[in-house]
């Protein structure tokens, strides 16, 4: 299938002071390091527990705090962007993560620390957005494009893959806020190069931000994200009703107000294209199946096979730098294989990896996980290269920042939404060594089906053909 191509808009051509590979360069480096800041927890959250005298029921929310933040403003953020600037959104969205991570490192207590890692995930949230919208500037033609995108989702994986053994190693040489001291200097750093190596773009179109439309959407989602993570400690309680209830009230006074405004946040006429809602879907099952095993299964390793916290980070790295690798020379794929049918392609391979891995928790033995680690890892390069590309190329190319922060968003809350069935399912029969072996069987079955129906799903959302005219 022939990839589409966008039509360019004076203020989305690339100018002559444009700097493609800096802007690349920077772009992707700020992506992996808000990856390594999402991902750090897999591996210190005992440590930073016991430091900050967490309780177990508030565990969930020293890993959560950041994709709440990043699902909530994702969309805002890709929107706002396209509007007010791109390089403007980046390089604050940049220099805001350094500052709050190297909060965070300083955070006396829980509650602190998680409203550091919520400002974390708003202030990455900007970054990829921003980043999606200034490569589509900077990078005008199809083949730069499909480079440009694939070498960015590569470092999505090739964060991903060092946050945990970064974030593992530094606090086995001095504690765990180091690590976050660090990712936050290096954070501050890349914003210092930014403004020099990128060239400012917005959206071309008139009329004033959907200000009303993004605050109610943020809201609606801050609500969502909460009642999932809240969920976690049971489902039939009072709060959970009240957040998901606040969430389809403002739910629709989004709708009410997007349909209402000269100049939306999100043109819902895209709904109706099948390019955007395979962009969207990918996302969302890319976290239901994807994201929210692999941030579960540090834990169970740990728990039902033994594996020391550098030992599971090693382990993930298998996985995660395998998808780095192929999401790099997946562009090679560009022109023989669409977006959609890659990202096809990457949920099958999943679901074949998990169904290599049914009852390696119960044997013991982590050998046993190699060859789904490998096989999944070769999936996720597929998706984590598709997904940023089809997010760009399925919206017009004025509102490159929004198809991003659409298409993440999804990916997020998808995330938040997998992680809690995950723990769900694998928790429902009991915490015991036997029932979790049991119950990690439970959540590769669920992962594994999840996977396939995304598969099923996008092969049918094809772009329709033109109908011919009567003569």
């Amino acid at each position: 299938m022939p990839q589409p191509v966008l039509t360019k808009t004076p203020q989305d051509a690339a100018p002559t002071a444009n700097r493609p590979a800096a802007t690349l360069a920077v772009t992707s480096a700020a992506t992996a390091v808000a990856l390594m800041t999402y991902t750090a927890p897999m591996i210190t959250l005992g440590d930073t527990a016991a430091s900050l005298h967490t309780a177990l029921s508030s565990q969930a929310w020293l890993l959560n705090g950041t994709p709440l933040g990043l699902a909530a403003l994702l969309l805002v953020a890709g929107s706002l962007a396209d509007d007010y600037g791109r390089r403007r959104a980046f390089v604050l969205g940049t220099f805001a993560l350094g500052l709050t991570t190297i909060l965070g490192a300083l955070a006396p207590n829980t509650l602190l620390f998680t409203l550091a890692r919520v400002t974390q995930g708003a202030s990455s949230a900007a970054i990829i957005a921003a980043s999606l919208g200034l490569l589509v500037h900077a990078f005008p033609t199809p083949a730069g494009r499909i480079r440009a995108t694939g070498v960015w989702g590569a470092f999505v994986s090739g964060g991903i893959a060092l946050g945990p053994v970064a974030a593992g190693g530094i606090a086995r040489l001095a504690d765990w806020r180091w690590s976050y001291a660090v990712l936050g200097g290096a954070t501050l750093l890349v914003a210092a190069l930014a403004p020099r190596a990128l060239t400012e773009s917005r959206s071309p179109r008139a009329g004033r931000p959907d200000l009303p439309g993004a605050l109610a959407l943020g809201l609606a989602l801050v609500a969502l994200l909460a009642a999932l993570t809240l969920g976690r400690d049971g489902w039939l309680r009072a709060p959970i009703g009240v957040l998901l209830a606040a969430t389809a009230v403002l739910l629709a006074a989004f709708v009410v107000i997007e349909r209402r405004s000269a100049t939306p946040m999100l043109d819902l006429s895209l709904l109706r294209r099948p390019l955007f809602l395979a962009s969207t879907a990918g996302g969302l099952f890319t976290g239901l199946s994807v994201i929210a095993l692999f941030s579960y299964v540090p834990t169970l390793v740990q728990h039902t096979m033994d594996v020391t916290p550098m030992g599971t980070a090693g382990l993930f790295v298998i996985w995660s730098g395998t998808s780095f690798l192929v999401a790099l020379q997946a562009r090679r794929l560009a022109g023989r294989v669409s977006p959609r049918h890659q990202l096809a392609v990457g949920f099958v391979l999943h679901a074949l990896a998990v169904a290599t891995m049914l009852g390696a928790a119960g044997s013991g033995l982590w050998t046993r996980l190699l060859p789904g680690l490998v096989v999944s890892g070769i999936g996720s390069g597929l998706l984590n290269a598709a997904l940023p590309l089809l997010a760009v190329e399925s919206v017009p190319a004025g509102r490159a920042a929004m198809g991003s922060g659409a298409g993440n968003t999804a990916r997020y809350i998808g995330s938040a939404a997998g992680v809690a069935l995950m723990i769900a399912v694998s928790t429902s029969t009991g915490t015991s060594r036997h029932a979790l072996d049991r119950g990690t069987n439970t959540a590769l079955l669920v992962s594994g089906a999840l996977a396939l129906a995304a598969a099923g799903l996008l092969l049918a959302l094809r772009e329709r053909a033109p109908r011919r005219e009567r003569a």
